[in-house]
């Protein structure tokens, strides 16, 4: 072989190499210009509840859920959003001001993505939880064209993945001590507080178990003197902290609650975007953050570094949800104090399969993307 013949077959040899994994796949690869054929679906999923799930706002048996489909290149991304019955949202809603933006959303470059975000969320006034359902789509979609699961795209490390709760929704002392018996295998358990039957509540848990406890109280107290009270009461049941006691527009007197407890108070209906933090520093300890809530990862991620910038402390919350949006929040929990992402061990019908819970510890998918797998039907 010629000189000249061999440099030339060990170049060929090294860019193909280039271009195969450490299995001998071929790798991912990131091409900017072009656009392939883009294809973007919604639908609307009932997820059926294992128990009729009580709070102060709403009570059902089931939930319905936004469900998209990002497919480029033979990829296809999937996202989810659970429309907030507090911000009038729905799965229906949602999946209409998706329709209308069909467009937009198959015409847009993927990688992109920041710009193509803002520009969907000033498009979608109102509808956070459908601009989640995009996020979602959209990410899953990159991190499987880059052959990284989201929490390698995000700089962070599985084993620091936070350990989540297992929460009691509100219901009569019977089935609540039912509820606390099936999270046997859960540290930690948030129970849903807000009315009248708050203390036979708090009763019912503690008959049967002694773990430390969180407690929402879903804006349900209205007053600044009955928080501060109920607050009292519960610091002496082995409670750890309180999620939202107070509506959400009554910050100076959350402040003023704050100064009489001893207990941590975090904003949640209060929080919606990095810009409310600021503003909360003074009446609360720390933030719930919530995909359905800030539209998404991208949103979600700003949020939990600008709290964590001004000193508060972070908890990932979920709605009731499938596998798609908990996998989707679990990838961020290693950044968090706390996790509250039980929304899919709620359910019966789980369309997905994704993150995984031992004794509450959540176990991160290592495949790409979000690392979700469809359920067998």
């Amino acid at each position: 072989m010629k000189r000249r013949e061999l440099f030339q077959t060990m170049a060929t040899a090294t860019a193909g190499a280039a271009l195969l994994g450490r299995d001998g796949l071929a790798a991912p690869r990131h091409r900017a210009e072009g656009h392939g054929t883009t294809a973007f679906s919604t639908q609307v999923r009932r997820l059926q509840l294992r128990h009729t799930w009580t709070t102060t706002m709403s009570s059902s048996a089931y939930r319905d859920t936004l469900h998209a489909q990002f497919t480029r290149d033979g990829i296809t991304g999937y996202g989810e959003g659970a429309g907030i019955v507090r911000y009038q949202q729905n799965a229906l809603g949602g999946q209409k001001a998706l329709e209308a933006l069909q467009s937009v959303i198959t015409s847009a470059d993927p990688w992109r993505f920041e710009k193509f975000l803002a520009d969907l969320d000033r498009r979608l006034p109102g509808q956070r939880a459908a601009l989640a359902a995009v996020d979602l789509a959209l990410l899953d979609w990159i991190c499987k064209k880059l052959g990284v699961p989201i929490y390698r795209f995000f700089g962070l490390d599985p084993a620091d993945a936070a350990i989540t709760n297992m929460s009691i929704g509100i219901d009569t002392p019977e089935i609540t001590k039912q509820k606390v018996r099936e999270a046997e295998d859960f540290p930690f358990l948030k129970v849903k507080v807000g009315l009248a039957s708050d203390e036979a509540t708090i009763d019912a848990v503690r008959s049967v178990t002694k773990k430390p406890l969180r407690v929402d109280a879903n804006e349900g107290w209205t007053s600044k003197e009955e928080a501060v009270r109920k607050i009292n009461w519960l610091e002496s049941q082995g409670v750890q902290f309180i999620e939202q006691p107070l509506p959400a527009h009554m910050i100076e007197e959350a402040r003023w609650v704050r100064a009489r407890v001893h207990m941590p108070i975090f904003a949640d209906e209060a929080c919606h975007s990095a810009e409310d933090i600021p503003k909360l520093r003074d009446a609360f300890d720390g933030v719930v953050i919530k995909l359905d809530k800030s539209g998404g990862l991208l949103e979600a991620h700003r949020q939990i570094l600008v709290a964590k910038a001004l000193g508060m402390k972070t908890m990932l919350g979920c709605m009731v949800s499938s596998s798609c949006t908990i996998t989707a929040a679990a990838h961020l929990s290693p950044l968090v104090d706390y996790a509250d992402l039980d929304g899919n061990l709620l359910i019966s019908n789980d369309p997905f399969v994704g993150v995984k819970v031992d004794k509450g510890k959540l176990i991160l998918p290592t495949t790409p993307g979000l690392g979700l797998r469809l359920t067998k039907a």
